[in-house]
């Protein structure tokens, strides 16, 4: 009995799957992958021999059954998947048939398209004294979100919203974000593809008009939103440093350059507080 391994791919750019991750494709004996997704890091590492099937035709049943197969023919078996496996991926649908077949799996994360969108527009999603949370949701289209979960019940924290598998719905999200209090000139981000080498766009866009922007392009799917009060911060006249780096904020590394509040940091010993 072979082990099944579900690898995050990441975002599109082959170069951004993990090492382990590559580690394990390069070994693996048979490989499930999204064709739609992630097929050049599936062809690119593979092994000579290696069984490769696409999966992006194959319903979960289907999934659940080539993998318990594989695992019965391979020592490795990689389940490969855009982004990170423990987000919109399905794991725990796929994972509980094996559980119950006794098929051992493991998870290894990947880099998710929030994350590759942000490192595509130069964006912090947080910021000192601007927000430091980050929400990462979608909004309700054919797959409906639990209740206390709408869009607009979320905006209304006015922190980074990384908005998943929406691009079709702008007009929903600029509803619901206005719906929260957002102003109509707040700042939005959409890149699709974030990371695809020659595929990658990047629309910059007020709440008002990021869906007829959007549009121009003909960016309708694969696309990443972030609502934040972060974007654009490179800009700003003034920014909030970060204390972590403040000559006068003193930590087990660093000795204080001047005095600080005892309790600024509390990981200090009293050796360092002196």
């Amino acid at each position: 009995m072979g082990s099944v391994w579900f690898v995050g791919a990441g975002p599109g750019d082959p170069d951004l799957i993990t090492v382990k991750g590559r580690r394990l494709v390069e070994q693996a004996g048979a490989i499930l992958y999204a064709g739609s997704l992630v097929d050049a890091a599936a062809t690119r590492f593979a092994p000579p021999g290696c069984r490769l099937q696409d999966s992006k035709a194959m319903t979960l049943e289907q999934i659940v059954a080539w993998l318990a197969a594989a695992a019965g023919e391979c020592e490795t078996v990689v389940r490969l998947q855009t982004g990170d496996p423990g987000l919109y991926g399905a794991l725990t649908e796929m994972t509980r048939p094996l559980d119950a077949a006794g098929i051992p799996w493991q998870v290894v994360p990947g880099v998710t398209s929030a994350m590759a969108a942000a490192a595509a527009a130069g964006e912090s999603l947080t910021l000192p004294e601007v927000t430091q949370t980050v929400i990462l949701t979608r909004t309700a289209g054919r797959t409906p979100v639990p209740e206390g979960e709408s869009l607009a019940s979320l905006a209304a924290h006015r922190c980074t919203l990384c908005i998943y598998l929406s691009a079709t719905l702008l007009p929903e999200v600029q509803e619901a974000l206005g719906a929260a209090g957002w102003p109509p000139d707040a700042p939005i981000l959409v890149v699709q593809k974030a990371s695809w080498p020659g595929a990658e766009q990047i629309v910059r866009g007020r709440l008002d008009d990021i869906d007829r922007r959007c549009r121009d392009l003909g960016i309708a799917s694969q696309a990443m939103i972030i609502a934040s009060p972060t974007l654009g911060a490179r800009h700003w006249p003034e920014l909030t440093a970060s204390k972590l780096y403040d000559p006068g904020f003193g930590h087990r590394f660093r000795r204080a350059a001047g005095p600080a509040p005892a309790d600024d940091c509390p990981q200090m010993n009293a050796n360092e507080r002196k």
